[in-house]
């Protein structure tokens, strides 16, 4: 499957952020905590080059908790402050001020040498459709400023938003850019419903969904559905349940070597080097079949008892996409190092 969405209103967007950026001292740019780097537009680093960066990972809630901290580190190591957050529920939230004070410290310091007292540090919030910016405006202010929805391109202009004294948010309508150079990227922000699913198909997609969990997290699988295998440790398996690293003293040493006799190690299913995460070295009829099991399993049917498929896909999806299945990490930072 191709994937690739840019609507027209998205260069509109775009061309007003290159504009507004110069009226700005911060970027706050949020990122989806399953994917941070499929979901960081390459072009923003162009727009709003030589302005203060924080790079907030939200939806961390949906996230192996195993990456989040990981992903955190990787940011820093770039220059970029960063922190995990969950703007639904408010999590993280109160962390950021201090993180924003800290970011535009320098900044504060030339207006006091200037003689300009309280002017608000002006910020604007970035990020793709989809991840969440308009939930997080809402938590961060303690109110409803802007509207919001579980759909990409939700918000289309930009806004103002005075949160207090000290700080001003300009939110930005999301937009991603015009050609995914890797599919992989595409791929990922189709799973975590960044692209609009009026242009995919579900059924592949889910397929995809379910290649991915069985190499990575087969037993979510069995959790959710009661299908696929859990390719765990002998030794762990009394523990299914657990995601943390060093669960198991035997798995805990090993569960990051991406080799292990040629074999995968524990329940992470990690692959063997040069494998890890990638859907298309997966069994891909398995995971076609694992469809059907779940198509059953969840009585998706048609008139006379016939598989419905589809129905069946969009049901995974959404349990994909709202955290019903676990916590899953979709990229890893070793990918990108």
């Amino acid at each position: 499957m191709n994937y690739q969405w840019y609507p027209g209103h998205m260069t509109k967007a775009r061309r007003m952020m290159q504009e507004d950026s110069r009226l700005i001292d911060l970027v706050i740019e949020l990122v989806d905590a399953r994917v941070p780097m499929s979901s960081r537009n390459p072009d923003i680093d162009e727009i709003v080059r030589g302005k203060s960066r924080i790079v907030l990972l939200n939806k961390a809630d949906l996230a192996d908790k195993r990456y989040n901290s990981q992903w955190i580190d990787y940011f820093e190591k770039k220059g970029f402050y960063a922190l995990e957050i969950n703007a639904r529920s408010g999590a993280g939230i109160k962390n950021i001020m201090p993180l924003v004070q800290k970011a535009c410290q320098e900044k504060m310091e030339r207006d006091r040498k200037r003689g300009i007292v309280n002017r608000p540090v002006r910020a604007m919030v970035a990020g793709i459709p989809n991840v969440g910016k308009s939930t997080f405006i809402n938590s961060f202010a303690g109110k409803a400023c802007t509207k919001t929805g579980n759909k990409p391109g939700v918000t289309k202009g930009k806004q103002w938003i005075r949160l207090n004294k000290n700080l001003e948010l300009l939110d930005t309508p999301g937009i991603l850019w015009p050609k995914f150079e890797d599919q992989k990227t595409g791929e990922r922000l189709a799973m975590i419903g960044s692209i609009s699913d009026e242009i995919l198909e579900p059924q592949e997609l889910a397929i995809a969904v379910i290649a991915y969990l069985q190499r990575e997290y087969p037993q979510l699988l069995q959790e959710r559905y009661g299908v696929g295998g859990t390719g765990e440790h002998p030794a762990c398996a009394e523990d299914a349940r657990s995601k943390e690293a060093g669960e198991h003293p035997a798995c805990a040493e090993d569960v990051r070597s991406k080799e292990a006799g040629g074999q995968t190690v524990c329940g992470s299913g990690l692959p063997k080097d040069g494998e890890r995460g990638g859907v298309e070295a997966a069994d891909m009829a398995k995971a076609r079949e694992l469809l059907r099991e779940i198509c059953i399993a969840r009585r998706c049917f048609q008139k006379g008892e016939t598989p419905d498929l589809p129905r069946a896909a969009r049901l995974l999806l959404d349990d994909f996409r709202n955290g019903r299945i676990g916590r899953i990490t979709l990229e890893y930072p070793e990918e990108w190092t």
